[in-house]
């Protein structure tokens, strides 16, 4: 049979820019149904106080159907998260749908106003009194744990939701007693506001005559969402609810929860008897939505003279905010066992602490607690090789785990399956011209800039969503439909998966229609996150198109009179192998006397191991010592993704992740008071996203070695850009500091001002 041209490894465009491109979209405020309700949230103005509240003349208003507080939800449950620690649980903080009495940070949710229009529902909210009474707040975890701190929740002294170790404190301080040297860093991972394009929405409709909803969200997932509001918060069966995700214009893990306002619209439709609409402004994402990133680490290496690496001991802060989102505890709890990295670490010991403060809360947000240790280890290797005199490659060749190693257990119990981490720090080198880097550096120096280069090998694990499911089938026309649980929000599914069953059939992904995100029309979906689509969904769709396959060599060896193991399928047709009879999938589909069972099949995956996928980020920039501006000029990227499905696709999402890290490292942070809690970047006037000028053009490749956990051999890869970006970019950076100036530390975002202030502050002390 000849190559298939739209198969697996190959660059097919995706199909679903066309419809997007011409702006035929449908995404979750295009949805407006006749007689539809707007709805708004009030908000606190303040990070803490308790407050009493008067809806009275607001819902006299002309055009206003409903008012909600906290006392008119009371019935309902709050949200849930849903980690806790395995031996030592907690019990999570109320996390109710509305404020009762106390509020706890900027834009803590106080009532829900619904109204004919969206004007009359703002007249309203500027109507209702309420008033408030301010206490002290707390801002940033190093002094949420100082001692006389203001108390988030009085069950938690010290703001501490847990304190939890990992691995072997006694081994790790033995072993730091003896070490020849030991490098340390102390650093800040800040807090990210995701801000993708589309803003959160939400359509409540109410059907009586079934007593049943049906919520239209802009989400990663269709299915947690409705488990949720209904068993948890609504409680009301889950049968009574449909939950719709048209297109989603960007998601970044922060769509995955369950939010407020969801269950405030479920709650008001069905008390209305009507449809009600809501739809976040980005005022309402900057103070509404859940955010990323936020701690505040110290991790030492013991280090043996010849530069190996003896132990690591790690003591790490993960900012909650005021209360746990659904994963939020888990991010640093898990992301922690990824700080070994890529290397050979025999001992190892981490203190996690999570702790509450008077913010928003935070949660997963693209690579979840993986590109936060990621930042630890990579950070920690290069000062590591500034402490022993040794050149950044030269360190981790010494410590990288060797493939002949694999499977290797870390010591915080991964085990990576396989990878070549020395062949892609190799080849980003070779790329990246690192040999030649001194020429361009005094060259630069000419010109008045320092040049800097800067690595970070990295390694994240993915692909541990759970159980995914793909149904299968053959449509009259001779199509074929998929029906799969996971959403996507730009990662081009509808693409990838077609290609799948090209691989197989041969046919064009034009004639593979993807369903997503329809609770009625789909059983069971685990939604889009931690890169599971391809690494679970992909094996699913795979496995469940050999099973069709199989049936319809069965079915076309009775039409052909042939032996099945006689029959080959390609470009929609099975036909017998050599000659010219076949019969069109079509034909299959319409025979007289097929059974309907034999055109629909489904299988289902779930690796409990996970992929992890790694690779190489090389980044050089120049800095300006008179502004402190930095430019990126050269980056390089070498990933093991085990197997590339579509090589366009992947680069879009490497490409991707990549400028989120790089904003990270450059410029974004979500910046609160730490007097009265108030979020100062509230606005694009303050809070900075990178630009295509921020970046540079960007060199990728892959070096793969195949998964041996996944049938496909595939590793995730949706995350990755943003894991090993912001090390590189910071390292690249320091680099050139510390050539110049000896300057070893700088924390994200590096802001010119940041670089200037650092920079002066050494020229004064040198000229003492």
């Amino acid at each position: 049979m000849a190559p298939i041209k739209f198969g697996v490894g190959h660059s097919v465009r995706r199909k679903e820019d066309d419809a997007l491109l011409r702006g035929k979209g449908r995404y979750t405020d295009d949805h407006a149904p006749q007689a539809t309700a707007a709805a708004l949230v009030l908000r606190s103005p303040h990070a803490h106080a308790t407050f009493t509240i008067d809806a009275g003349r607001a819902r006299g208003l002309p055009g206003v159907l409903s008012i909600l507080t906290g006392d008119d939800v009371s019935e309902l449950g709050g949200l849930p998260c849903l980690f806790n620690l395995p031996d030592k649980p907690f019990k999570a903080p109320d996390y109710p749908i509305l404020a009762r009495g106390e509020v706890r940070h900027v834009g803590d949710a106080v009532a829900f106003v619904v109204a004919e229009t969206l004007p009359q529902a703002r007249d309203a909210l500027e109507a209702i009194e309420v008033e408030w009474r301010p206490l002290p707040a707390v801002v940033g975890v190093v002094n949420a744990v100082k001692k006389d701190a203001p108390q988030v929740w009085p069950q938690f002294p010290g703001n501490v939701l847990f304190d939890a170790p990992i691995g072997d404190k006694a081994a790790t301080e033995a072993v730091f007693a003896t070490a020849h040297a030991v490098a340390e860093i102390n650093i800040v991972n800040p807090r990210i506001i995701t801000n993708y394009m589309e803003t959160r929405a939400v359509v409540a409709e109410y059907d009586t005559s079934r007593d049943h909803l049906t919520l239209t969200i802009g989400s990663q997932g269709s299915h947690r969402l409705r488990d949720i509001l209904c068993q948890t918060v609504l409680k009301i069966p889950v049968d009574k609810m449909r939950v719709i995700c048209p297109d989603v214009g960007g998601g970044f893990g922060t769509k995955l929860f369950p939010y407020r306002e969801y269950a405030l619209a479920a709650y008001a439709a069905r008390k209305l008897r009507r449809g009600v609409k809501w739809a976040a402004d980005r005022a309402d994402h900057f103070v509404g939505d859940a955010q990323g990133r936020d701690n505040v680490t110290t991790a030492r290496m013991a280090l043996a003279e010849d530069g190996k690496f003896l132990a690591m001991d790690v003591d790490l802060m993960g900012d909650m905010g005021a209360y746990l989102s659904t994963f939020g505890p888990y991010i640093p709890f898990g992301g922690a066992g990824m700080l070994p990295g890529l290397y050979d670490i025999k001992t190892f010991h981490c203190r996690v602490r999570t702790v509450f403060t008077n913010t928003v809360p935070v949660d997963a947000y693209r690579g979840a607690g993986r590109p936060e240790a990621a930042y630890v280890i990579e950070r920690l290797v290069d000062a590591a090789a500034r402490k022993l005199g040794l050149s950044p490659d030269a360190i981790r060749r010494k410590n990288f785990i060797a493939p002949r190693a694999m499977p290797y257990t870390t010591a915080t119990g991964k085990v990576y399956d396989s990878g070549d981490f020395a062949a892609h720090l190799k080849r980003a080198m070779e790329v990246g011209n690192w040999k030649e880097f001194p020429k361009r550096a005094k060259a630069a120096k000419k010109h008045g800039l320092v040049r800097g280069i800067g690595l970070a090998s990295y390694v994240e694990v993915c692909g541990t969503m759970g159980e995914e499911t793909a149904n299968l089938r053959l449509d009259p026309n001779g199509d074929v439909t998929i029906l799969i649980g996971s959403q996507s929000s730009g990662q081009g599914h509808q693409t990838a998966y077609a290609q799948l069953v090209a691989e197989q059939f041969g046919l064009s992904p034009e004639r593979v229609h993807i369903v997503q995100g329809d609770t009625d029309k789909i059983a069971t979906g685990l939604g889009t996150g931690g890169s599971a689509s391809i690494p679970s969904g992909g094996v699913a769709v795979e496995r469940a198109t050999a099973k069709l396959g199989t049936n319809l060599r069965e079915l076309a060896a009775e039409a052909l009179e042939a032996g099945a193991a006689d029959l080959e399928i390609s470009d929609g047709t099975v036909r017998v192998a050599g000659t010219d009879r076949s019969i069109s999938f079509a034909d299959l589909a319409k025979r007289e006397g097929v059974d309907p069972a034999k055109l629909a099949t489904s299988d289902k995956f779930s690796s409990a191991d996970g992929t992890y996928p790694n690779g190489t980020h090389l980044v050089e920039v120049e800095i300006d010592p008179a502004t402190g501006k930095i430019q990126i000029v050269n980056y390089t990227i070498v990933d093991d993704f085990g197997m590339t499905l579509n090589p366009l696709l992947l680069a879009g999402q490497v490409h991707g992740g990549t400028m989120q890290g790089i904003g990270q490292a450059l410029m974004e942070q979500a910046v609160y008071d730490p007097q009265d809690g108030q979020l100062i970047t509230g606005s694009f006037m303050d809070y900075a996203l990178p630009r295509a000028a921020d970046g540079a053009p960007i060199h990728f490749e892959t070096h793969n070695v195949p998964c041996k956990t996944n049938p496909l051999g595939v590793k995730g890869a949706g995350e990755a850009g943003a894991i090993g970006s912001c090390p590189a970019v910071v390292n690249a950076i320091i680099d050139g500091l510390w050539r110049e100036y000896h300057i070893d530390s700088i924390d994200m975002p590096a802001t010119p001002e940041r670089v200037w202030m650092a920079i002066r502050q050494h020229e004064r002390q040198h000229r003492l």
